[in-house]
């Protein structure tokens, strides 16, 4: 029996959507106000979701402690409060990812996939706003 255990963390970065090579013109058109060359910011919730089957010793799918502190140090800490183009390495202004919400949750999820039993399936849930919010799931 497969079950999924759900830990919600919340996040304050700054970014700004540009691609360098495009005029500040042609930024504004595509990206609108999210490419202000002053950067702008959210107040990001996650939600990472672990499924598997529960361990017959522990009653556990994955213990919540553990979750909660590899959470804490893979992704609060890098982003919390962070310029994400010039302080996140993914995303350096030069030539980074562009920190769209799409590639900020693919980077969470490598980021934690790399520390979760292989045996359970990921998801993660980014919330840019209440209203916007993307899921990744390694696919």
């Amino acid at each position: 029996m497969k079950v999924t255990v759900n830990r919600k963390a919340h996040f304050n970065a700054a970014h700004r959507l540009f691609k360098p090579d495009w005029s500040d013109e042609k930024n504004l058109e595509v990206f609108g106000l999210c490419s202000n060359p002053n950067y702008h910011g959210h107040n990001y919730d996650l939600t990472v979701a672990v499924t598997g089957e529960i361990d017959p010793d522990t009653g556990f799918v994955m213990d919540m402690k553990v979750l909660k502190d590899l959470i804490k140090t893979e992704i609060e800490d890098t982003f919390d409060h962070k310029n994400l183009n010039k302080e996140v390495v993914e995303f350096n202004d030069i030539d980074g990812l562009n920190p769209t919400a799409e590639n900020i949750v693919v980077v969470i999820w490598n980021k934690l996939r790399a520390h979760i039993n292989k045996n359970h399936e990921l998801s993660v849930t980014l919330y840019e706003t209440p209203r916007n919010f993307v899921n990744y799931s390694g696919n």
